[in-house]
């Protein structure tokens, strides 16, 4: 996997209000939630699409919106 977003993994981060959006939208419970997406983002699986300035990255349970130029989680959204 050649991809930005991958070379630059150990700088993606969260906000607290970021981390308590990702676990509500995704209904997902865990005890670090920025290695839950991590772990997500590394999965072979994954897509990533950048638009403008942020990635979207379409994982199993949902897409996860990551700001391009800060590496910061912003939200995650299930599926429609």
């Amino acid at each position: 996997m050649n991809n930005e977003l991958i070379e630059h993994l150990e700088m993606i981060h969260t906000t607290p209000m970021g981390e308590v959006r990702i676990k509500k939208n995704l209904q997902i419970s865990c005890d670090d939630t920025v290695e839950w997406c991590k772990q997500q983002i590394m999965k072979t699986d994954t897509i990533f699409e950048r638009k403008g300035k942020n990635w979207y990255v379409y994982i199993k349970l949902g897409i996860l919106t990551i700001n391009a130029s800060a590496y910061t989680i912003i939200t995650a959204h299930p599926y429609k």
